[in-house]
């Protein structure tokens, strides 16, 4: 029997859910009714871990102050879901493509096919670290249900030597992290319980991480100043319904009609904070624009200045 399989075996991700042993003996309905109470039991996980979320929210906002990036790295189901999450904060919150990242084990071939093998190189996860040339300004977040994916591991450790801030989000619990010997500056693990399709982390634990990353993303984003109290004011208006959407939240916040946010819109460039400020300041672009970076973006304190 060998150290890895031992591993394996005693991993909470692997276990086998007595819930669902007689799945394959229920109708449709039921196992759809039996995934739906599984998946309810996340949030609860989730919430557990609360404190651990607040204090990486924290490091991540104040590393992105400094000029520092988050990575998020990881194999399979997880590292897909850091490229998803990634890939969505430059049209929601404004940001630079390159403020938030994801790493795949595989690299990109391995979004849309898994490629055997790619996540069991701690080599390779370092490796990736200095392709992406990262520094001591930037976040490492490893993703990885189990915890002990060696890509994900490689990468910690690496990071930890080039003085990074490191985030570990796992959904085995932090005992099992410790035992396995796994290093970051914080350990967020919302410890789902066995899949009902045993080891199947595309479920619970995927569903886990997802709002997990939510979290970390966007709250740090808001921390940033990019939200008007719970609407989004960063947006980059990429695409003709991005445009709209703009006008449509500078007509909310601002209250004039269509033609005036379309008018003050162009003339802050397309950017929403500059109208915004413009509207509600009763002020040129400029004087906007000055406004929002001695407030540090914050569209409120802009207002007060």
């Amino acid at each position: 029997m060998t150290s890895l399989f031992k591993e394996i075996s005693n991993l909470a991700t692997e276990q086998r859910n007595l819930r669902s042993s007689d799945i394959d003996l229920m109708s449709t309905m039921e196992i759809l009714q039996l995934i739906n109470s599984e998946d309810a039991m996340v949030a609860h996980a989730v919430k557990d871990e609360l404190a651990h979320i607040a204090q990486a929210v924290d490091i991540i906002t104040e590393q992105f102050k400094v000029g520092g990036r988050l990575f998020y790295v990881g194999a399979g189901t997880s590292g897909r879901l850091g490229i998803v999450d990634a890939s969505e904060c430059p049209p929601t919150f404004g940001t630079d493509p390159e403020m938030v990242q994801g790493i795949l084990a595989g690299g990109e071939q391995a979004i849309f096919k898994a490629q055997e093998g790619a996540e069991d190189s701690p080599e390779h996860g370092a490796r990736a670290l200095i392709d992406n040339h990262v520094n001591h300004h930037d976040v490492i977040c490893g993703i990885a249900a189990s915890g002990r994916t060696p890509f994900v591991r490689g990468a910690l450790d690496k990071a930890k030597s080039m003085g990074c801030h490191t985030l570990l989000v796992t959904t085995n619990s932090r005992e099992q992290i410790g035992q396995l010997g796994v290093k970051a500056d914080i350990i967020i693990a919302s410890n789902v319980g066995p899949e009902v399709i045993a080891g199947s982390t595309r479920m619970k634990s995927g569903t886990a991480q997802k709002m997990i990353l939510n979290m970390l993303t966007t709250a740090s984003m808001i921390r940033l100043g990019k939200s008007y109290g719970n609407i989004m004011v960063d947006l980059q208006l990429t695409n003709a319904k991005l445009r709209e959407r703009a006008k449509r939240i500078i007509m909310e916040i601002a209250d004039v009609e269509y033609e005036k946010a379309s008018e003050v819109l162009e003339s802050a460039h397309g950017h929403v904070k500059t109208a915004l400020v413009m509207l509600l300041a009763d002020v040129d672009a400029q004087t906007a624009g000055e406004k929002l970076h001695d407030a540090d973006g914050f569209i409120k304190n802009a207002l007060q200045g």
